[in-house]
């Protein structure tokens, strides 16, 4: 009889997706700080002609779990650009906002 390894299942890890944040929220600024115990990741959006953002989610995570999404950015990132082309940014510049002018916004 021939050694046979057992491969434990994958645990099936159910996610419930409720009507509201399946519709999302839009986002063109993450504020990202840190502190030796977490990562807090603010997303906000900034429109033109309005000179303030509000805070539309705030995302706390250890730094693992900051790492492990670091990762899974970059592998969906290189996944996107293998089927659609490089993303380019044009005229990066600290100070501005791609899309918009003017300084780093003011967090209230």
């Amino acid at each position: 009889m021939a050694n046979q390894k057992k491969h434990p299942n994958p645990q099936q890890l159910n996610i419930e997706l409720n009507e509201k944040e399946a519709e999302g929220i839009y986002s063109n600024l993450a504020i990202i700080s840190h502190s030796q115990a977490e990562f807090i990741v603010d997303f906000t959006r900034l429109l033109p002609g309005i000179p303030k953002a509000k805070v539309h989610a705030r995302i706390i995570m250890t730094p693992l779990h900051a790492k492990m999404l670091q990762k899974a950015l970059t592998d969906n990132l290189a996944k996107f650009e293998n089927q659609h082309g490089e993303i380019k940014i044009e005229n990066q510049n600290p100070n501005t906002f791609p899309g918009f002018s003017g300084g780093a916004p003011k967090v209230n």
